[in-house]
């Protein structure tokens, strides 16, 4: 019984890493052939991250935020392809109406408040969706997403110290990828272990392997079950790394090839696979027919989205505050 489950939750997994990574490879085609313009930003190489995350949540319950890579958090969500890749051609089947773009992905029905385009600004954000799950007393928490980048920021600072006092069920993920933009962390951080970010203002800190998506699992699923019962923040950092430029502008030139071969041989998809594979959860025939439902689905997004039709001009003056 133990095993079957294993190989299910696994099979699951590698779809959502495989979708993903194809969505990604399909958004850096169609943005290279002008259908998708302005700030995009690929998750590449980050799957496992967002799906080991995500896995050990209720989204009936649970709430999700992220910054600006945030295509693969909203597939890992359960968001569709089609409204995704369609908000990235600025379609008005878009799911933010084709006004938000890549940055400002957003789902109210399945909990997924975004996509931030501004870097931190959503980390308050996640403690006033805490606050309110708190109030609301439903039993869920909040799980924020944000780069390395982001850690040098006093909203994250300022942020902490307020959940820690107010003990908000946040869980504070820094997706450490080793770059802000064009820079390693390491040139611009005095402290290098950001678990020692989260110990600074008391709350539990942890870190894992985030191009491990079972290691991610696993150690998600003890930090959620811990801040449920508690009802107490956490911040978890996971060392990962993304495969292309900080955006679709962005050469990486900063990279040697000896660097990222040394994390291609780390490749979330690759090492689950093989994982399977010695365990007699898949074989190649099997994978390859994983691989051509995903392709699929993916083909059916860019459809979509090529015939979905243009916002119309009065759209502009419709879903603002004022």
């Amino acid at each position: 019984m133990q095993d079957t489950e294993n190989k299910t939750l696994q099979i699951r997994l590698l779809k959502r890493m495989l979708l993903i990574r194809r969505f990604e490879e399909a958004a850096a085609r169609m943005y290279g052939l002008r259908k998708i313009g302005g700030f995009c930003h690929l998750y590449i190489g980050q799957e496992a991250a967002a799906v080991g995350v995500i896995e050990t949540l209720d989204m009936k319950k649970d709430y999700v935020l992220t910054a600006y890579r945030d295509h693969g958090t909203a597939i890992a969500c359960g968001m569709e392809c089609g409204p995704l890749m369609a908000e990235l051609y600025g379609k008005e089947s878009g799911c933010s109406r084709g006004k938000g773009g890549s940055m400002h992905f957003f789902d109210r029905k399945r909990h997924f408040f975004g996509g931030n385009g501004i870097v931190g600004a959503h980390i308050p954000l996640a403690a006033g969706v805490g606050m309110a799950v708190r109030h609301r007393k439903s039993g869920g928490c909040a799980v924020c997403f944000f780069g390395d980048g982001a850690i040098h920021q006093g909203s994250f600072h300022e942020t902490l110290n307020m959940a820690k006092i107010w003990n908000l069920p946040v869980l504070y993920i820094c997706e450490n990828n080793r770059y802000g933009m064009g820079t390693d962390y390491r040139r611009v951080s005095s402290v290098t272990d950001f678990k020692a970010a989260g110990a600074s203002y008391g709350i539990e800190s942890f870190s894992a392997n985030g191009m491990d998506v079972l290691e991610v699992c696993g150690i998600t699923a003890g930090i959620i079950k811990k801040m449920r019962s508690e009802n107490t923040p956490a911040f978890l950092e996971l060392k990962t790394y993304r495969y292309k430029g900080h955006s679709m502008s962005d050469p990486a030139r900063y990279r040697s090839r000896e660097e990222l071969d040394h994390f291609r041989d780390q490749d979330p998809i690759v090492m689950l696979r093989a994982s399977m594979e010695k365990d007699g959860y898949i074989n190649e025939e099997q994978f390859k027919k994983i691989d051509a439902e995903v392709k699929k689905v993916v083909d059916d997004s860019l459809a979509f989205a090529e015939e979905s039709a243009q916002p119309s001009p009065g759209s502009l003056y419709e879903d603002i505050l004022a």
